[in-house]
């Protein structure tokens, strides 16, 4: 198991240091100006491109940019929050969207989880018919409108909850989009729970385990459940990732200040932020491949047969 997940973690560490330059060199050669010119004249911003070092060549500024960013700075922005360092700013709304993502996605995974196990032990029923009419809800109506239902009927027609984003009221203000973000995740693994939950109670070692005499919640628990779980742990992995960097439109819309607002504020701002671009986007990078690095340690967990595949790969 230890070279199965060092090996993993080795391959993981590449793929983000590639990621990055690739990142960085897309960044530094986009046109148009980072700068905004509305305030600066053509001397200002030449010499903030010199201070910064934008006019030198693109792999001494990789490796500057690397050696800063391995003691965890990502640089000064350049048009937002008056060129405040990155690091501050960033602390802020990570803060925020882990805090809301990581609630929406225990609350989504609870919730369908539940749906999808009760759909599947029920199937053909009346329970299996609602679990899948809320299921297709949840994923074809976009977060953000369930958002703005959300917002009319509890924070305008009864003032029960914040209209909008506040901080000082935190878990009053999480209700709406947490529960908005959580449900198409709730949907997808209600789903993926309900399908693979039946096709486990479908095959021959579930029936050889009935024929013995195991029944019940003893053979959800040891035989079905187990085994439905490593597909259903393949789909929430990118799911994860979309809900603890924050939903863009939800963040934007209900006023959070975070990871997803920033992104846009970055992008549509007075002009583009660079730099903000680089960093978040190295930070959702990041977040991708250690998340998908957890799965694949997961997946020897779950599946010993997954480790002893690796290890006859490795040694071919």
């Amino acid at each position: 198991m230890t070279k199965y997940v060092l090996k993993r973690v080795g391959m993981a560490l590449a793929t983000l240091l590639i990621i990055i330059f690739l990142l960085f060199v897309l960044v530094r050669i986009m046109p148009g100006n980072p700068f905004p010119a509305e305030r600066m004249n053509d001397q200002q911003i030449a010499n903030k491109r010199a201070e910064m070092g934008l006019d030198d060549p693109i792999p001494v500024q990789f490796f500057n940019y690397m050696v800063k960013l391995l003691h965890g700075d990502f640089g000064n922005g350049t048009s937002l929050y008056n060129g405040a360092p990155i690091k501050t700013v960033l602390s802020t709304c990570v803060a925020n969207s882990f805090r809301i993502g990581g609630m929406a996605v225990l609350l989504g995974t609870i919730v369908g989880l539940l749906l999808g196990i009760c759909a599947a032990l029920n199937r053909g029923r009346f329970l299996d018919g609602f679990c899948t009419v809320v299921s297709i809800l949840g994923v074809c109506v976009p977060s953000y409108v369930f958002l703005i239902f959300l917002q009319y009927n509890f924070a305008y027609k009864l003032p029960l909850l914040p209209y909008f984003f506040d901080s000082t009221k935190f878990l009053k203000s999480s209700v709406v989009p947490v529960v908005s973000m959580s449900l198409f995740t709730m949907s997808t693994i209600a789903r993926f729970t309900r399908n693979e939950m039946v096709e486990v109670i479908d095959s021959d070692y579930v029936r050889l385990a009935e024929s013995k005499g195991l029944y019940g919640g003893s053979l959800v628990r040891r035989h079905v459940l187990r085994n439905a779980l490593i597909p259903i742990v393949t789909v929430l992995a990118p799911l994860v990732v979309d809900l603890l960097t924050g939903a863009l439109v939800v963040e934007k819309i209900y006023g959070i200040n975070g990871i997803g607002k920033l992104m846009v504020d970055a992008i549509a701002g007075e002009g583009v932020d660079y730099n903000y671009v680089l960093a978040l986007g190295i930070l959702y990078s990041s977040l991708y491949i250690g998340i998908m690095l957890v799965v694949d340690i997961l997946y020897g967990a779950l599946d010993p047969r997954i480790r002893v595949a690796a290890k006859g790969g490795a040694d071919e």
